[in-house]
């Protein structure tokens, strides 16, 4: 981060500590429809269009480390394989043969010279292409050519495979926007996977996520952990395109900043992080269901995966420098995924609470605050992925949140100016 982008950030902090009120122009956000968390209706459209359409995290190198290895993926709700070819590139396929749909790996990892379905062996190379079959001469004029698996689109940043089931997506660079540039500092392309876990939830996925896109709940869910770690009325929140977002809130003065953001048994270090991630909670959430906190120590995403209107899937990511001989960090979890650690226990015990109550009669809709603009951002940009007309009228979001609001546009900065 360039020094005149952390002084901008400073002073920012000063302006939402001292404001008195949402910034002059922004706007009033309405209610976001309770429907949204409950309904059949929307629950089929999120599936039909969001994770159909979005970049999403599938896995890691170090999971695929040489070629023939592969992994996988259904995460998403699609038979996915993901497999390191010679090339050295990494590809994704559907897990479905092309002869009878039968998957053509069943182990959930491994490594293999071909990929060969079990059912009538046909094999394909690490490129998806047909390379053999069974008893060729009893198919006529088979084009092998045409019979390939099915590929899906498959693209890293650094060390982190990302796949995107819409042929017509843009590229995940494009996707991400400038949020691939501020992310260049913590050297996804050196990370490390240290640990990677699932644990399921009783509540919509989004009641889960949105408990980490605020700090508005922080002084009453976690009054002894994050609190006294982060200073929440000098939080900024960052809107980008596409409903990414990020949020950044310095440590309250007089904390011990190392014990802010440093994992309990040390490790190295990012050398490249710049002060903001040293000395601030600086979170990134990045549509449609990432949550991170980034710093020099770890880059530990929190993945939220629907499972069901009512249930959902919290998979928690530790990527770290190279530890050595010394013990696998883990931002998360005890005992190498035994539990979810205090912090997420806080924020995901309450979630079952909240399911039940936007399940009742009483429940109509959330009017959210300026400090959860993130929230309603969020929703602006699924409605626009989905198509707005395709949303029935009364679970639709207003698109009241405009451009001049949307990064690179900021304007606070005009404020703050004119305030002196």
């Amino acid at each position: 981060m360039k020094p005149e982008e952390i002084e901008t950030l400073r002073n920012l902090m000063e302006y939402e500590a001292g404001r008195k009120a949402p910034p002059e122009g922004f706007p009033t956000l309405p209610d976001i429809p309770g429907g949204r968390y409950t309904d059949p209706r929307f629950f089929a459209l999120e599936q039909e269009h969001i994770w159909r359409k979005s970049w999403l995290l599938a896995g890691h190198t170090d999971e695929v480390p040489e070629p023939g290895c592969f992994r996988l993926w259904e995460t998403a709700g699609q038979p996915v394989v993901i497999v390191h070819a010679d090339s050295g590139d990494i590809n994704a396929f559907y897990n479905t043969c092309s002869h009878r749909g039968a998957p053509v790996v069943t182990d959930p990892s491994g490594k293999r010279p071909r990929l060969t379905c079990k059912y009538h062996g046909w094999s394909y190379s690490h490129d998806g292409d047909l390379v053999a079959l069974r008893d060729p001469e009893d198919f006529r004029g088979l084009d092998y050519s045409c019979r390939g698996l099915t590929k899906i689109r498959c693209e890293r940043f650094g060390n982190l495979i990302f796949v995107n089931f819409d042929d017509h997506a843009p590229t995940l660079r494009e996707w991400l926007g400038p949020v691939a540039e501020e992310w260049e500092e913590f050297q996804f392309d050196k990370c490390r996977l240290a640990a990677r876990h699932i644990f399921d939830l009783n509540c919509n996925w989004k009641i889960a996520m949105e408990a980490n896109t605020e700090v508005y709940h922080v002084r009453s869910i976690h009054p002894k952990t994050v609190s006294p770690m982060l200073d929440d009325r000098r939080n900024v929140n960052t809107l980008y395109p596409n409903g990414h977002g990020r949020m950044v809130a310095p440590v309250p003065k007089g904390s011990n900043v190392l014990a802010a953001v440093a994992l309990p048994h040390g490790g190295n270090e990012f050398e490249t992080v710049g002060e903001i991630a040293r000395t601030c909670t600086q979170s990134y959430g990045v549509f449609p269901n990432w949550v991170s906190p980034l710093n020099h120590r770890t880059l530990p995403p929190l993945l939220f995966w629907p499972n069901g209107i009512d249930k959902c899937r919290l998979e928690t990511w530790t990527l770290a420098p190279d530890w050595g001989d010394g013990p696998k960090p883990d931002m998360w979890t005890v005992n190498d995924g035994e539990s979810l650690n205090a912090v997420l226990l806080e924020d995901t015990e309450f979630g079952e609470w909240i399911q039940k109550s936007v399940q009742s009669y009483g429940f109509k809709g959330v009017p959210l605050s300026y400090q959860e603009a993130r929230i309603y951002h969020w929703n602006q940009a699924a409605d626009r992925m989905i198509g707005i007309d395709r949303i029935p009228e009364e679970l639709r979001v207003a698109q009241v949140i405009g451009d001049e609001w949307i990064y690179p546009n900021d304007p606070r900065l005009d404020l703050m100016q004119s305030a002196g």
